[in-house]
Parts: C-alpha cells; structure tokens; sequence
C-alpha cells in the first residue's frame, strides 16, 4: 500500500533517528561509570563490592519512580515530560564529578556521595526509556515494532562502541585544569543531555494527530490504523492500569527482562575493568570493550526485523538470551584474552538482540494508559536486575578474587530469562490486523470495510 509505505517512511524519519541519539546520550551517561571507574575507584577509595553497589543503586531508585513517571508523561505528554527528565539527568550526570568537593562539603564519606548522586540520577531518569517505548508504540502498528524498538535501543551497544574509545581517551585528560580523567568523562558527557532537553522540547509531537508535519493523508492514515489496532486488542480485554500493574503476563515479561537485563548490566558495568586486566592501555580498553557491542548492534537490527518478519516472539527471545547465556558460562572458563573476546562477543548477540523482541509482548494486548503503567512495571522490575547484576559481581570479585564465578551466576540469569520466554502465553493473534479493504457501491464510490 503506496499511503502505508509512505506514511511510515516519514515517520521513521522523523522520530527514529532523534530518539536513538536522546537514548545513546542517556545510556552513555548511565554506563559511563563503568570506565571512570578504572581512576574513580582508586581516587575514592571504593573496593569492588562498593563500586558494584553504587552502580547498581541506580536502579533500586529507577524501580520506584518509574511507573508513576510513566504516567506523568502520559498525561502531560512525552515531549515536556522527556524534556523534563533530560535536564534533571544531565544535570545530575555532571554532579557525579564533583563527589570529593560535594564529600567535603558535606561531611559525607565519598562512597556515600557516590551512592546519594546515582539513586539521584535514577530518579531523575525513571521514564525515560519506557517512555519512548510507550511512545512508538502510538506511532508505529505492531507489524512494525520489534524492528523499530531494535533501531532505537541499538543506541545501548552504539554508546559503548562510540562512547567506550571516547571514555577513554577522557581519561587522558588527567590532571587538565585541576580534574582528574574520571571527573571529565562525567563533565563532558553530561553536556549533551541539558542541549538535548531543549531540542526535545520544540521538536518531538505526542501524537500522530498533532503531526503537522505528515501530509493529510498521511496524518488521516496512520490515527485511523492506530484506532484500529486499539479496538481489536480492546476487544479481548479492556485492562485498567492497576490490573496491568499486576497482570501475570506483564510480571512473566518483567522476569525475562529481569534476565537479559542481569546479562546486559552485569557484564556492561565490569567488562572495562575484565579487558583492562589483559595489560591494555585505557585507550585499547575502550576500543577492546566495544566488540561484543559491535556484534549486538548487528544483532538488534537483525533479529528485530526477523522477528517482525515471522512474527513469532517467543522463540525469538528465548535463542537470543540462551545465545547470551553459553556465550558468558563460556568467557568465565577462558583466560586467553581472544577466546574471552570471542565468547563475550557471542554472548553480545544474545544479550542484544532479544531486547528489542521482549518489548513487542506487553505492547500486543495493552493500550492507553494500561500500556504505559505495564511497560513502566516492566521496565522497572526488570531493571531490578540492574543493581542485582553489578553488586553480585563486585560481591563476587571480592570474595573469589576474579570474575569467572560471576559471570556464571551472568549466565544462570539469562538461562533462566529463556525458560520464561518459552512458557510465556502470548497470543500473536493480537498482533495480526487484517488490512482494510474495499468494495464498490453501486453508485460507484468506495466503503472501507475491516
């Protein structure tokens, strides 16, 4: 259908590309600890498990506050309501290099400064990501989804493969105007997100019927399917936000998330310090850590459009984290420096590529306000991961003295993410709409019919 292909077009155009920077900026200045953390944690005196901690408290805040922000923006709309977060994270972002001054200031200890400014910074950040995630979802028909989530969450192993060498070399600037590296890695990369809230503001559009900027055609197209779509999944189930809150679908979906997030988390946060123990400089190590990352980005946009090809999702997520699994239970056993690579590099596909698939679930029989509340519930309780992943291997690391033994507890995580995909109940039904169709009058105008 030539209004379909260019309704979809333009709106791809329009909002993929934009959203996938926004979330590179956000997920670079999440993960960033990762590499300030090979000065940081010297330079603040925190052992292993207490880096892990602080790096994983981020999400314990992010649990809290993410459902509700979710349905702030779908009350006030996503384009204040991201504006809002995107200034209030990079704010705190650039805050992060300041923990010794904000320590002495306030009598605090660095370790507890570290901690205060990341359960901040996940308070500030709670909603972002679901947000967007709510938002394709009113812009794109599920036919489309798996492979346009792919393209914009292929800005997580983007902000790794770009950002991990620009971290890096960061870390050179040691000493430059009284900072240390580790302080200029947080400067630097927090500025783009205070632009970036600005930009948000006057270039993003809520919804399809606000979209000047689509020809009237196009604009009369895409809310008529939208609308569509909505009805035929209304038509099983209305559900209220509190029943999506507590739906068992929705919590089996947050548990596979809990997976492949404890695989992604885990690994993200400590694979710079796993490369930069082969001997490297940080500069290699930046570039060392970007390959599994590489491979994921490759894997997101591969198995998003495979997925919305077949459209089967089950099996696309479980092979993708059981992938993630054996490719981690495999580095844990490896010390050669290539073969650890090769293995975390398979791994990366698993890990990656079944992102994008799990978020295709709750979207097929959720809508409105039960949408945003559920993809929030999920995001949340599978972000739980997120503090569990790095604190159980910084825990680890210290007790064991190496990371082998973490990485498999990595690997049980997504093996376990894996057999609830498979036992998921999911009705691909909901996701198949029958095209509109045409039929003639005798006085010679056109009805649609469904």
């Amino acid at each position: 259908m030539e209004l379909e292909t260019r309704t979809m077009k333009r709106v791809m155009a329009r909002l993929v590309p934009f959203l996938m920077f926004c979330y590179f900026i956000a997920y670079l200045d999440r993960v960033n600890v990762g590499f300030a953390a090979l000065q940081m944690n010297k330079a603040l005196d925190l052992s292993a498990s207490a880096f892990g901690f602080g790096a994983g408290v981020f999400f314990i805040a992010y649990f809290f506050f993410e459902v509700p922000s979710n349905l702030l923006l779908e009350r006030f709309g996503a384009r204040r309501w991201i504006a809002r977060i995107m200034f209030t994270w990079g704010i705190l972002a650039g805050a992060m290099a300041f923990i010794p001054y904000i320590a002495t200031w306030s009598g605090m200890s660095n370790a507890h400064v570290f901690y205060t400014l990341r359960i901040l910074l996940g308070v500030a950040e709670a909603g972002f990501f679901p947000g967007i995630i709510f938002l394709l979802t009113l812009w794109f028909p599920a036919k489309y989804r798996a492979r346009v989530v792919g393209y914009f969450m292929a800005a997580i192993p983007l902000s790794t493969v770009i950002g991990g060498p620009i971290s890096g070399a960061l870390l050179s600037l040691d000493g430059k105007h009284g900072l240390a590296g580790w302080q200029w890695v947080y400067l630097i990369e927090a500025a783009p997100a205070l632009i970036l809230a600005f930009v948000v503001w006057f270039y993003l559009t809520d919804r399809p019927v606000q979209a000047t900027w689509l020809a009237d055609d196009e604009r009369a197209w895409l809310v008529a399917r939208q609308a569509q779509e909505r009805k035929h999944r209304e038509s099983v189930h209305v559900f209220s936000v509190m029943e999506a809150l507590f739906n068992p679908r929705v919590l089996a979906v947050a548990l596979i998330y809990f997976g492949a997030n404890a695989t992604n988390y885990g690994l993200s946060f400590f694979l710079p310090q796993i490369v930069k123990s082969f001997g490297l400089t940080n500069l290699q190590t930046g570039f060392v850590t970007s390959l599994p990352y590489i491979v994921g980005v490759i894997s997101m946009l591969y198995w998003g459009r495979h997925s919305d090809r077949k459209l089967e999702r089950k099996r696309h997520v479980a092979i993708a984290l059981a992938v993630a699994a054996a490719g981690i239970a495999a580095s844990a056993g490896l010390d050669n420096p290539v073969l650890k690579m090769l293995a975390l590099s398979i791994a990366g596909f698993g890990i990656f590529g079944c992102l994008p698939v799990i978020w295709t679930l709750p979207a097929a029989f959720l809508s409105g306000a039960a949408a945003a509340g559920g993809i929030a519930a999920v995001n949340s309780l599978g972000n739980l991961a997120g503090f569990f992943g790095p604190y159980a291997m910084g825990w680890i690391k210290d007790a064991t003295g190496g990371f082998g033994a973490g990485l498999l507890c990595l690997a049980g995580a997504g093996l376990i993410g894996a057999a609830a995909a498979l036992l998921l109940r999911h009705d691909t039904a909901l996701e198949k709409l029958t095209e509109p169709q045409t039929q003639d009058r005798e006085d010679g105008a056109e009805v649609v019919r469904s």
